[in-house]
């Protein structure tokens, strides 16, 4: 998720009590540890690859939560200081997990098993930047400070307002549309899953977010020569002609090429869902991968590395898409 989304989570864990269990600091506390393992997005100053291979990797990990909450609790400690006790070291972790949970309900994946495993599970349900959990944020901001508003007005007196009854809402409401996108999400699945491509049921099926719609989604399926994009919302039936239709290359001497260079390398350990494009040039080959979780072969977006290969098979340039290049 966006930063923004995770410093309003962790604000309102503050509001709801964890921000309790130091006499100082407590918000600044909850905030940094909802924020603490994007630490690893700093991998992007040094380039793009550095940045595809580290960012939600370890520092987004289970195991280092407890060292992610100590590090949180310590800044705190040292900018407004927060207590350091087993409490509120309690509290931090609580934060770095919803960090880490948040980030697992979205397309981008996360390492949250390092060092045992690599894998980098995703949920799909929502996209990285969500307006409705915004939306249920900015209600808990707002209706405290109305509240203190007409309270102070009518008693004469100022009034801070249920910040602590609001918040419980928040993240009780979070949850809540959670839950539904994630029911949203299997029904998508459900329904591609009905129906027969180019002869025989789907190899593959994943279900997108697409926009702010909890209806509506991106469906993509991987029969065995082809690629459906389509938009799926589940209010109206599906038609899978309805998206675009496209053609992986098959293995050749300038895919190969390309699959051994070290941009290629990285890629493919960060890419679910692989879409390889070739296109001829003047006594060469672009070759392509393509991650179809953030692109198409039409638009392939910023999460995709190219090759261009001469005829001698050498690889002459491999980078990464979008800014993010690297070479070779």
């Amino acid at each position: 998720m966006d930063n923004l989304t995770h410093s309003l989570t962790g604000l309102m864990l503050a509001r709801a009590g964890l921000g309790r269990t130091t006499a100082r600091g407590g918000t600044l506390m909850l905030v940094l540890a909802a924020n603490a393992p994007d630490l690893d997005g700093l991998a992007l100053f040094r380039n793009g690859f550095a940045y595809i291979q580290y960012h939600r990797g370890l520092l987004h990990s289970f195991a280092m939560t407890p060292v992610m909450g100590l590090l949180a609790l310590m800044l705190a400690h040292w900018i407004r200081g927060a207590s350091v006790t087993l409490r509120t070291w309690f509290a931090c972790i609580l934060g770095v997990l919803s960090h880490v949970l948040l980030d697992y309900t979205n397309a981008y994946g996360i390492r949250m098993f390092l060092p045992f495993s690599s894998r980098m599970p995703h949920l799909d349900t929502v996209e990285l930047i969500d307006l409705w959990i915004l939306v249920i944020f900015a209600i808990a901001l707002i209706a405290p400070a109305l509240a203190g508003m007409v309270t102070s007005e009518i008693r004469g007196a100022k009034s801070a307002g249920p910040k602590r009854a609001w918040a419980c809402f928040a993240l009780v409401a979070l949850l809540g549309y959670e839950g539904f996108r994630y029911a949203a999400h299997q029904r998508a699945i459900a329904v591609m899953a009905a129906r027969i491509y180019d002869g025989e049921p789907a190899k593959l099926i994943e279900a997108l977010p697409s926009g702010s719609d909890p209806l509506r989604w991106r469906g993509v399926i991987e029969s065995t020569a082809s690629v459906f994009d389509v938009p799926i919302l589940l209010t109206q039936e599906f038609d899978p002609t309805s998206g675009e239709v496209d053609y992986p290359a098959p293995e050749s001497p300038a895919v190969g090429a390309a699959r051994a260079t070290q941009p290629f390398q990285a890629f493919l350990r960060f890419n679910q869902l692989p879409f390889w494009k070739v296109t001829p040039l003047d006594n060469a080959t672009l070759v392509q991968l393509i991650d179809m979780r953030f692109g198409t072969p039409r638009r392939p977006g910023f999460a995709s590395v190219s090759a261009v290969v001469g005829q001698d098979g050498r690889v002459r340039d491999a980078s990464l898409g979008l800014g993010l290049a690297g070479r070779r």
